[in-house]
Order: C-alpha cells, then structure tokens, then sequence
C-alpha cells in the first residue's frame, strides 16, 4: 500500500501563495490602464443591473431597457467629467489671483521650517513642492489630457455596453454553475448586493455631501466653493482618509480670504457634516454591505492607489469586497477567516462575554489586593 504523500509545509504554503499574490499584484498594476476602467465598467453595470430589470418587468424590450440603463449611466459619467473639467479651469485661473498670497505663505513656513531644525536646503525643496506653478502645471497636464480621458470614456462605454449585453444572460449562468458551485454562486450574488448598496448610498451621501458643503462655502464666501463642493463629492468615495483631503484646499483659500475666523468656520462645518453623514447616516444605512475592519479598509486604500492609481482610492472597497469574495467567501473550509477582514457581528456577543469576564478578573484582583494589604 502506498503512503500518503506528505502535505508542503505551513511556510511553504504561505511563501507560495505570497510569491503568487506578488505576481499577481504585478500583473494587475502593469495593465492597470485595462483593469482600472474594466473593473469601473463592472461596477457601474452591477449599479444600473435593478434599472434595466425593473424596465423589463414593466414590458419594455429587453434591448431597449438595457440601451436607457447604458445611456443613463454614460450621462452621469459625461456630466460628472464636464464638471471636473469647468472646475479645474476654474481652479487655474483661481490660483494666480491669491499667488502672492500664497507665496508669502510659503516663505514663512519656510522660516518656520528652519526655526525646528530643518536645513534651509531641505526647507526649500520642501516648499518648492508647494509652489503654485506646480500647481498649475499639473492642472494644465490633465486640461491637456482630455484626449486620454475622452478615450477613456469610451472604453468604459464600450465595456459597459458589452457588459450589459452579457448581463442579461447572468441569471442563467449562475443557475446553472449553482448546482456545482453554490459557494461560490452566492458569494458572488452577495458581492453584487454590496457593491450595489454601498455604492449608490455613497454616491447619494456624497452628493448631499458636496451640496451642502458648496453652499456653505459660499456664504462664507471662500473661492472656488463649487471646486470644492465638487471634490468633497469625489473623496466620499475614499474612507477615512477622504475627509482629509477634502478639507485642505478650502482652509487654505478660507484662511487666504478671510483669515482664521473662516478657517475655524470650515473646520466646524467639515467636521459636523462628516461626523453626520459618515459616521452616523452611512453605517446605518448601508448596513452590513461592507463590514470590514476599519485597519483593512484604510490598509486597502493605500495598496489599491498604488496598484492602480487614483482610481484605486476611489474603487478600494469594491475591490477588497471582491478580493474576499473570491479567496473566503468562495470556499467554505476557510470561511471562519471572515471575522478576521471585519465581519464581527456574529462576535459582538463573545466580544462582550469577553469583556465582562476581563471586568470580573479585574474586580476580583482588586478585592484580592485589598484584602492582602487589610492582612
């Protein structure tokens, strides 16, 4: 009889599949000019998917529901990229307007930088980073690169059409791999769900987000109010870190425009509006859509950045959502591995167990302590 071969080591294992994530990481960062459209197209059918079955079950043909899905998808994308067009045009001829401003700004942090110790060299290409031509050179590299995003949008277009075509046929397609792989089937259907639900309440609070912000901007009368209610809108799709970038550009204007009164009015408003609709609407209503840890979340925004760019930031937790359907979700034998990336619903209960005895422990060390020193 002939025995049984021995398994590879626990470090074998996980070297191997590190070497293999490593390469496959690889591969995805050199096509991200492919991947990144290719994975906003999927998402973007996956949002419009409910629209072309609702216009279907109302007795419109099935080509036609799907072409109204398509073009109203693609006129979101055309009106959202010609407001980020108009507002960056706006921000290059905003820049120079408060350019001595800003430089004198920059001359004493400058100052300030060598007053802590900074040598003056490392103090100047420090600010240097900072100066306003640089800010305009790279406005005007992206103004100029509107060929590049025009071809972009039809990409995203192209593999919106043809994935929407193919859509139709998914409920089929599962069916049928549902008999053989039911894991996997409803890992995936449970993707879709949440990508859905956390996208569109995003999109909705985000823009709710930007409004508000936009309006408040402008009673405080900080330049380019609209450019910033704009880029609030856009970094409500990164978590936890997006509030940070939001805010920078219009305390930087606010405090050129009105000083430190406005810069604390910002500051008040930001954080209100953030800690509403962040912190209390949104996890209330997207519920258990994403459930993940707080520390992969923004672990995730920064690996997905750098994978495959800005859009990565934006697109970071569909991404992980999908990563973890495919390598937990999809198998059984390792789906206890869920809590881990964040899932703790299920452990709230065994978490408060737990603290309760670490409580009990405490008190009883405490009551043992007194009563050694009453001895």
């Amino acid at each position: 009889m002939t025995a049984p071969t021995a398994a590879l080591p626990r470090a074998t294992v996980l070297l191997l599949g590190l070497a293999a994530a490593t390469v496959a990481v690889f591969g995805i960062a050199a096509a991200r000019s492919v991947v990144a459209p290719a994975f906003l197209a999927l998402v973007l059918t996956i949002c419009v998917h409910p629209l072309r079955r609702m216009l279907e079950r109302r007795g419109v043909p099935r080509g036609l529901a799907t072409g109204s899905a398509i073009i109203a998808v693609f006129a979101l994308l055309a009106g959202f990229f010609a407001a980020l067009y108009i507002a960056l045009v706006q921000f290059a001829t905003l820049l120079p307007e408060y350019a001595d401003e800003i430089e004198a700004g920059l001359a004493n942090l400058a100052g300030g930088l060598e007053a802590i110790g900074i040598g003056a060299a490392q103090a100047e290409t420090i600010v240097g980073g900072l100066e306003p031509s640089r800010a305009i050179e790279i406005v005007t590299g992206f103004l100029g690169g509107i060929t590049g995003i025009v071809f972009s949008l039809v990409i995203i277009l192209t593999l919106l059409i043809l994935m929407a075509m193919d859509a139709s046929y998914g409920p089929a397609v599962l069916r049928e791999l549902r008999s053989r792989r039911p894991a996997l089937v409803g890992a995936l259907v449970g993707f879709t769900v949440n990508v859905r639900r956390y996208m569109l309440v995003t999109a909705a609070l985000g823009a709710a987000q930007g409004v508000i912000n936009w309006l408040a901007l402008l009673i405080l009368q900080v330049p380019g109010a609209a450019l910033w209610g704009l880029l609030s809108f856009i970094c409500s799709f990164i978590p936890n870190i997006g509030y940070f970038i939001a805010i920078i550009p219009p305390l930087v204007f606010g405090f050129l425009s009105g000083g430190w009164p406005t810069v604390i009015a910002v500051i008040v408003l930001y954080g209100l509006v953030n800690a509403v609709v962040q912190s209390i609407i949104q996890p209330k209503v997207v519920g258990g859509a994403v459930r993940l840890s707080e520390t992969i979340t923004f672990v995730s925004v920064l690996f997905w950045s750098l994978v495959i760019g800005a859009i990565g930031a934006i697109l970071a937790v569909p991404l992980t959502l999908l990563a973890r359907t495919l390598l937990i979700d999809a198998d059984p034998s390792i789906r206890w591995w869920r809590p881990a990336t964040g899932d703790v619903h299920d452990m709230k209960a065994l978490a408060a167990e737990m603290g309760a005895e670490v409580a009990a422990q405490g008190r009883a060390d405490r009551e043992a302590r007194a009563e050694r020193r009453r001895k």
